[in-house]
Parts: structure tokens; C-alpha cells; sequence
């Protein structure tokens, strides 16, 4: 007698709308794959989530510390500048090391120097009254160090999960820098109210052994057989002449400069607060929070994101969606919530940017010269809200805040579709083209 026969899979379409919302929520939610197929990326990641929390600590006590030393804003806004040198600093000479040596043994010395910085800021936190230079030194080491930490983990990260899941990978590294953004910052107001600047520095001091812990326990990581770095200012020169050659990689670039040069409007949110909703201070927070919020949301459900190939037109959409965010933003009058709700929108359109923006850095550039694009791609993503800062200003000097807003998030969308008309081989890339 024949076997019965097997019965057939259920149509999907006659699944009921229960299971397809649960099927939606699968496709939609952060793949956690990297972290269950690599232990050195767990681990790094892990190191990275804790560290990343105690560094806001640090971020939000300097600000403090200063405006209580001097009560000038323009001390306050040198904070900026010094770590805006050091990241410049950074960024020339750190990319060198992380192609030329092995980076697991780079990322534990810059743990090291961080501790020794985070250290120099929690000893002038227990003096009556530190020296600022003291301060601004410790702030441009840290912004120095910063320079080759992130890229080296950037430069780790295709290594350690493979091209498939690097797309998954840096979505979980999304989470971590939004979530700690969104929650570290209020933390550390309420430990540096309650219990004082030095304990919000010895936080962040100790949360650095997580990190050095996890980066030495992964494996080596030396350069790749076969490849050998240049050194010096050489080293520096070749990796400007292997991206002046590589359009679409340019194009990451600049249109990540567009968005936050034109579309950054974080520096008028005091401003704002007062002649637009008419509030008091509690309203700035939640201004500065909005897009945060918006963005871990958006990493949070970025499961598709390795799915999509026209990474490029991605990368575009995404820009626009963030310029259109902006300029809804500017057009709410009094209506706060509505706000806070476009300026999430724009967050969340922020995050699949960089993830794409990312992968595409990534995946095409060579593992010997990884290092230095890497440090070349974090001076672009925080340089360029810093240039935001001073746009906005000027322009809402010039006119309104509203106007500055508005003006700028048009921009912003018209500068992306420019860019991609620009350079349609940016429009057009696939995943896993050269770029």
C-alpha cells in the first residue's frame, strides 16, 4: 500500500491575520544572529554596550563641570572644539595603526588610554578647583583615542562575522549607540545632582574594564596575509587617494555631510523651546531625545535591512525621509507632540542611513586599508553635526529658528536626489558591487 500523502503547506495567504502580523514582527524585529554565531563579536558587543553607557556619564559631566568653573558659554562650547582637534588628530595618525597592526592589540591600548583620561577628569573632579586645561586636555584625549577606537571596531566587525551578517551587525551597534544615548545622558544628570561630578567620572572609569576585558579575550586580529600598511604620513596620503578614486564611496560620504550640515537643528532646540512651544528647559531634553528615540526604534526593527540591495537608493531614500522629518518639524507651530513625532521619524531614518552607509564602507573597501576609511568615515559623522551646529545658528541669526529649520531639511532632500543624480552610479549600486 502506498504511503499516504504528505499534506500540503498551508497557503499563506489563508494564514490567519494573527500569524501573519507574528511573521511580519520576525521579518521586522533586530536580527541577533552575529551575536549567536561569533563569540568575539558577542563579547566585543557586550564590552561595547556597557562601556558605551559610562562614557555619557563622562559627556554630560564635562558640560557640567565647566559651566561651573566659569559660567561662559563660549568655555562650554571650547569643550567642542578641543574634541573636535583631537578627533581631527585622531583620525590623521590613529587609521595608520589600525591597518598596520594587529587591532585586537590596538583596541586594548585604547581602552587603556581612556582610563588613564577618564582618570585625569575624576582626580580633577575631587580638587576644589581643577585647572580647565586639565580638562580640555583629558577631552581631546579622549576625542583623540576615539578616533582609533570606533574604527578599529568598525575595521574588526567584517572579520568577525562575515559579509553576511555585517549588515545585522552593525544594526546591533545601532542599538547600542542610541539606546545608551537615550538613557545614559539622564543617569548621569541624576547621579551628578544627587551624588557629585567624581562619582559620574569613576562610572564611566569602571564601566572601561568591561571593554578591555572583552577586547582581550577575543582572538588576534593581525592584517591579513599578504597585505602590509604603509607607515606615516604615506599611510595617511594612501588612504585619501584610494577613496578620491571611488565615487560611490565619496558619495556615502558627502551625503551623510548634507543631511547633518543642512539638517541638524539640534544647536536651536533651547531656542525653541522658549519661542516656538513656550516652555521651560524640560522641553530641550526632550528635543535632544526625540530622534534618539525614533532611531533605536528604527534599529530595533531593522531586521530587513540585509534583505535590500540597492543599498544606494536606500541610502537616498533614507537622507530625504530624515530632511522631510526636519522640515515637518519646523512647520508644527505650537504643536510639541507632533514635534517630538517627526523629529523620531527622523531619527529613525537616520539609523537605516548609517547602516547602509556602513556596509557599504565595509564590504567594498580592502581590509589593509580599512582602518584608515574607517577613521576617515567617524571624523564625517561627527564632524559634520558639529558644521550643523554652526549652520543652523547662522542662518536662524540671519532669519528665524522656523526658517533655519525648514530651510534646512528642504535642503537636506534636495541635496540627496542632487547627489544621486550626481553620481548615478550611487543610485544605481547593488550590494556587493565595487564601489
Amino acid at each position: 500500500m502506498d504511503d499516504p500523502p504528505e499534506p500540503a503547506d498551508p497557503d499563506p495567504r489563508a494564514a490567519s491575520p494573527r500569524a501573519r502580523l507574528r511573521r511580519l514582527a520576525r521579518r521586522a524585529a533586530v536580527d541577533v544572529a552575529p551575536l549567536r554565531v561569533s563569540r568575539d563579536f558577542r563579547l566585543l558587543w557586550t564590552g561595547l554596550l556597557i562601556s558605551e553607557a559610562g562614557y555619557q556619564f563622562t559627556l554630560v559631566a564635562t558640560f557640567v563641570q565647566v559651566t561651573q568653573l566659569t559660567g561662559s558659554p563660549a568655555a562650554v562650547g571650547a569643550v567642542g572644539l578641543v574634541g573636535l582637534a583631537g578627533l581631527l588628530l585622531g583620525t590623521l595618525v590613529g587609521g595608520t595603526f589600525i591597518d598596520r597592526y594587529d587591532r585586537r592589540t590596538v583596541l586594548v591600548w585604547s581602552q587603556v588610554a581612556f582610563m588613564v583620561a577618564t582618570a585625569a577628569l575624576l582626580a580633577g573632579a575631587l580638587m576644589e578647583r581643577p585647572p580647565l586645561a586639565l580638562i580640555y586636555g583629558a577631552v581631546a584625549l579622549i576625542a583623540t583615542v576615539a578616533a582609533v577606537d570606533g574604527p578599529t571596531r568598525s575595521a574588526m566587525t567584517p572579520r568577525l562575522v562575515g559579509r553576511a551578517l555585517l549588515p545585522a551587525a552593525l544594526v546591533l551597534n545601532q542599538v547600542i549607540w542610541n539606546g545608551t544615548g537615550l538613557v545614559g545622558p539622564a543617569l548621569a544628570g541624576i547621579v551628578i545632582d544627587r551624588l557629585g561630578l567624581a562619582w559620574a567620572y569613576g562610572v564611566d572609569l569602571v564601566t572601561y574594564v568591561a571593554m578591555l576585558a572583552a577586547a582581550a579575550r577575543i582572538r588576534p586580529l593581525p592584517p591579513e596575509p599578504g597585505t602590509e600598511a604603509r607607515s606615516g604620513w604615506e599611510a595617511v596620503r594612501e588612504g585619501f587617494r584610494y577613496l578620491r578614486g571611488r565615487r560611490v564611496l565619496q558619495a556615502t560620504f558627502l551625503i551623510d555631510v548634507v543631511a547633518m550640515v543642512f539638517g541638524m537643528p539640534r544647536a536651536l532646540f533651547p531656542i525653541l523651546a522658549d519661542v516656538q512651544f513656550h516652555r521651560g528647559p524640560a522641553v530641550v531634553g526632550l528635543l535632544f531625545s526625540a530622534p534618539a528615540v525614533g532611531a533605536l526604534l528604527g534599529a530595533l526593527t531593522a531586521g530587513w535591512v540585509g534583505k535590500v540591495r540597492h543599498q544606494g537608493r536606500a541610502v537616498v531614500w533614507a537622507v530625504a525621509v530624515w530632511g522631510v522629518g526636519i522640515t515637518a518639524f519646523g512647520l508644527v507651530g505650537e504643536n510639541l507632540w507632533l514635534g517630538l513625532a517627526f523629529l523620531a521619524l527622523a531619527g529613525a531614518a537616520d539609523v537605516i542611513s548609517a547602516v547602509f552607509r556602513g556596509t557599504i564602507l565595509q564590504l567594498t573597501v580592502p581590509d589593509v586599508l580599512r582602518g584608515r576609511l574607517s577613521a576617515i568615515n567617524i571624523l564625517v559623522v561627527t564632524g559634520g553635526p558639529r558644521l550643523g551646529d554652526l549652520e543652523a545658528g547662522l542662518v536662524a541669526a540671519a532669519f528665524t529658528p522656523q526658517v533655519s529649520v525648514v530651510s534646512g531639511g528642504i535642503l537636506c532632500v534636495v541635496g540627496a536626489f542632487a547627489l544621486a543624480r550626481l553620481v548615478p552610479a550611487f543610485w544605481r549600486y547593488h550590494a556587493g558591487e565595487p564601489a
